[in-house]
């Protein structure tokens, strides 16, 4: 599968290490014709064009800066008018393919450039190359299964603290993304359910030497946490009916 002219490709990466992307993913980025890589407001590189090094060729290199912030309105004003340029681009006949770490889909930029597309471009046009999602890699570090039977996963960010304590509540795995901006409030919470022993903490995984894989938080944890943090808490198990 080779990228087309006037397409784009939303395609994940995964977590940020070369071998761990889908051969689709690398057939779609050595052949486009321009990659679009998301930069953090205030960061010296792109994670995700760091991963992709190893694939790239020719390809025209647009590297997007745009700020983490909490406010929904400035955050799709900021993508709606990269996609304007993108869409020009596009409609002169060449193909994009945007990387995002993890998959496409999941709590990622791309998410809102497709929103920004889908209005002007033939949804035929738009193609979705699924990733590895940090919870995935963060779990295959550990033996225990996120899922059995009717077990109920739920994913969701960590920084409504009321929402989590409620999704406690209902589930048997919970994941939460955004994890380190609140850890102490997480912990706290964990702490009163007994939960601190079952929580596994994945930060940065498969990013080198920043990379911090923890089975159980009852002794505590590095200060400085990366904004790549998440937390696997495994509450048992859903017997069947």
């Amino acid at each position: 599968m080779n990228a087309l002219p006037g397409h784009f490709y939303a395609v994940g990466i995964g977590p940020g290490s070369p071998d761990l992307l889908t051969v689709r993913a690398v057939k779609i980025i050595e052949s486009a014709d321009i990659i679009l890589t998301p930069q953090a407001k205030g960061s010296n590189r792109s994670l995700a064009l760091h991963a992709i090094e190893p694939y790239l060729r020719s390809q025209e290199i647009l590297t997007v800066n745009y700020p983490m912030q909490r406010n929904g309105h400035d955050t799709r004003e900021r993508w709606n008018s990269i996609a304007v340029e993108i869409l020009n681009k596009l409609q002169q006949g060449v193909s994009v393919a945007m990387v995002t770490i993890g998959d496409p889909l999941i709590f990622a930029t791309t998410s809102y450039m497709i929103s920004g597309l889908s209005t002007a471009l033939p949804s035929e046009n738009i193609h979705l190359i699924p990733g590895i999602s940090a919870f995935q890699i963060g779990a295959s570090r550990f033996h225990d299964p996120l899922t059995l039977q009717e077990d109920r996963l739920t994913l969701m960010s960590a920084t409504d603290l009321t929402a989590v304590e409620n999704a406690l509540n209902h589930c048997e795995t919970l994941v939460l993304y955004k994890a380190a901006s609140v850890i102490d409030e997480l912990l706290e919470i964990l702490k009163k359910r007994g939960l601190l022993p079952t929580t596994k903490l994945v930060s940065c995984a498969e990013q080198g030497e920043g990379e911090l894989i923890l089975n159980g938080l009852e002794n505590g944890i590095p200060e400085d946490l990366s904004y790549m943090t998440t937390l696997i808490i495994r509450l048992g198990e859903k017997q069947w009916t």
